[in-house]
């Protein structure tokens, strides 16, 4: 008897508890995940910082939260979750005890080791009572969007070629005058037009002064990439290694033009996140809008090839054909085939310049040197 009455305030207690404890185990509950950068190069190190926070009378016993995450962010070790990896994706649990009118706040450090746009949509969030005896689930969207760029490579760890574009590129913007670009006055020379004198500083000096003029700065160069791996390669990419240092050699490049004042621009023969029918190309343009515009369109590249390179070169003839600019070329590419070549000498022909940047080492071990220039 004595036993029966144990078991029913046993089970009075148990169920009293549950209808105390599980019933609003979610209620009053907010949650919010966020990363201290959204954008950021691969390889880089951030922070995930968790907040959740119990606004109601009652203590949550448990609360467990669960999400799938890209299997390329990599978090450190005591990060405080349960972490169930795949090739993929990656499952994220993690458990919270609440006490009323509580928040807990935690920051879980990330390490972002591939280029991408990665979408995190939703968080399940589970809670009960001590015994389980109730148990809710309830979905939490977070609606987060990580854009990782290509990883930049040190200058000595590029082909010794890309140093010839780059001076090459250089010397090109000092040809023209701009007369609507005035750095100040320099003492007349001959040649001079009159209407370059400068009078009040003449007058001040007692030697005749000129306007001191800058110079035109805007060279068409463009960084295209090769999404092929070799000439007989079709469709997806099998080796990915050499494609992903090709977006990192123009993660750089780009970088590199636009931080020292030059305008680029940024094309490839491949598939892009964000679909299209034709192949991805970025007018050249300066300034960092314009840079987060190229590595974002670098980071959203897909390694599945919609036209041969040498399709893709032949339909810059043709464009060029109606252009009047001479153009500077960093061509980003594991091979060059016979096709190509023939393409590339064409674009030679038309005044333009060709620098190729290889990926791969030669059979021999060494970088490859090979260019082709206006």
């Amino acid at each position: 008897m004595a036993l029966l009455w144990l078991v029913i305030v046993g089970g009075i207690i148990i169920g009293l508890q549950g209808v105390w404890f599980g019933r609003p185990a979610l209620r009053r509950l907010k949650y919010t995940r966020e990363f201290s950068k959204l954008r950021c190069y691969a390889g880089d190190e951030l922070e995930m910082v968790e907040t959740i926070a119990n606004e109601k009378r009652v203590t949550v016993p448990w609360l467990r939260l669960e999400a799938m995450m890209p299997g390329s962010f990599v978090f450190r070790s005591g990060s405080g979750m349960d972490i169930s990896q795949g090739d993929i994706y990656q499952n994220h649990k993690s458990i919270f005890t609440l006490k009323p009118f509580t928040r807990i706040t935690r920051k879980h450090p990330i390490m972002c080791s591939k280029r991408g746009i990665y979408t995190l949509n939703t968080v399940t969030m589970t809670g009960g009572d001590l015994f389980g005896v109730w148990r809710n689930t309830q979905p939490i969207p977070v609606h987060l969007s990580m854009i990782v760029y290509p990883s930049l490579v040190a200058a000595e760890d590029l082909p010794a070629i890309y140093q010839v574009w780059q001076g090459e590129v250089e010397v090109s913007r000092w040809i023209v005058e701009d007369p609507f670009l005035i750095l100040g006055v320099r003492p007349y020379g001959a040649g001079d037009p009159m209407n370059r004198i400068h009078w009040k500083a003449s007058a001040r000096t007692g030697e005749l002064q000129v306007y001191k003029q800058g110079w035109t700065a805007d060279p068409q160069s463009w960084i295209i990439v090769n999404i092929q791996e070799s000439e007989d390669m079709w469709s997806v990419v099998t080796r990915p290694e050499p494609i992903e240092r090709a977006l990192s050699y123009a993660a750089t490049a780009a970088a590199d033009a636009i931080g020292r004042g030059l305008p680029a621009g940024f094309a490839h023969n491949g598939y892009r996140v964000n679909g299209g029918r034709d192949p991805l190309r970025i007018e050249p343009d300066y300034g960092s809008p314009h840079l987060e515009l190229l590595l974002e369109a670098m980071a959203e590249t897909e390694l599945k090839c919609m036209v041969p390179m040498e399709q893709f070169l032949n339909d810059e003839v043709k464009r060029n054909e109606e252009a009047h600019q001479a153009r500077s070329y960093l061509l980003i590419t594991s091979y060059v085939s016979t096709a190509m070549e023939h393409e590339i000498a064409r674009l030679h022909e038309q005044g333009h310049r060709v620098t190729i940047l290889p990926v791969e080492p030669d059979h021999n071990g060494t970088k490859s040197s090979k260019a082709v220039s206006a």
